[in-house]
């Protein structure tokens, strides 16, 4: 059991009875075995002498020296410790500190054998298509979590997702490259959501091609497909509806049903979008909608003098 001063690393909410501990500290207190107590907020003098150890070492053996390397700087500080620090006597205890930490040692337990293996960790909150997104990749959680927070670690080779209540492991996934999905297959849902629905709906409004290509896409990737659905809509508001639904037809034609094919085609080969012409024999010409206006406008004067 370590008494230790409130720093934000290792405290996030000080309390003398119950203080929140930064997940990766309390993890690394764990590891090897150890209990973090933090000491009384404003009360520094009832933690271990710690701080002061740091300056004995910055002041005493290695103050204006230098050292070629790593190696020959640890063998100078196993001679100064075996020769000097381990031999003198404290000044609080007044007993030689080689002798205490004889009588410390057969407690002490020993070294894990893995070392403690460092995360990363934060909160996310789960996105409409059940995910929440990691460093440009996505992780699906559990159903009923979407638009909850969760807590989430992270390493080179795992994702976990944990409840921020219970603290409970939600899911754990290996980690994917940027742009791909993790999902497991209890986290599908078993029929398409109204809301997917809807959306489908709206593509198939937009334009044939553009319906038939979302369609596809939501078969071929799920829930997934949510987001790609999304910015096929977003490029035909961009780009127009009648270009879109060109490049949405030669998507469909060539089996190139992604959006990303979309957005391409339609960044490389942009269209100006219609505008009225002057003349067209659908328009009428403006002299006529004058002559209107002003035949109106006398009738409404006769009416007005009689």
């Amino acid at each position: 059991m370590v008494v230790l001063d409130n720093l934000r690393e290792g405290v996030l909410a000080p309390d003398i009875y119950d203080p929140t501990l930064n997940p990766l500290y309390r993890d690394m207190l764990q590891h090897y075995g150890a209990i973090g107590l933090p000491c009384r907020l404003g009360d520094p003098d009832r933690k271990g002498k710690v701080e002061s150890g740091v300056g004995h070492a910055k002041k005493t053996p290695l103050k204006g020296l230098r050292f070629e390397s790593l190696e020959e700087a640890q063998a100078y500080l196993d001679r100064w410790e075996e020769r000097w620090a381990d031999t003198r006597i404290h000044g609080t205890t007044k007993r030689q500190v080689a002798a205490m930490f004889a009588e410390e040692r057969p407690n002490l337990l020993p070294l894990p054998v893995e070392p403690f293996r460092y995360y990363q960790y934060g909160e996310r909150t789960v996105h409409l298509d059940g995910c929440v997104e990691i460093e440009a990749a996505y992780y699906s959680a559990p159903p009923g979590w979407i638009g909850r927070r969760v807590q989430v670690q992270w390493k080179a080779s795992h994702i976990r997702l944990i409840d921020p209540r219970t603290g409970q492991l939600l899911r754990e996934h290996l980690r994917q490259e940027r742009g791909r999905h993790r999902i497991q297959d209890e986290d599908r849902p078993p029929r398409t959501p109204l809301s997917t629905q809807q959306l489908l709906r709206r593509a198939e409004i937009a334009g044939a091609h553009i319906g038939a290509l979302c369609q596809v896409i939501h078969g071929n990737q799920g829930q997934v497909a949510v987001r790609r659905i999304l910015g096929v809509l977003a490029l035909a508001k961009k780009y127009g509806i009648a270009s879109t639904d060109e490049a949405c037809a030669l998507a469909l034609e060539t089996g190139a049903c992604e959006y990303r094919f979309v957005r391409r085609y339609l960044e490389r080969n942009p269209q100006l979008p219609l505008s009225l012409r002057q003349v067209d024999p659908l328009i009428r010409q403006l002299t006529l909608y004058r002559d209107l206006i002003e035949k109106r406008t006398r009738q409404e004067n006769d009416l007005c003098t009689l």
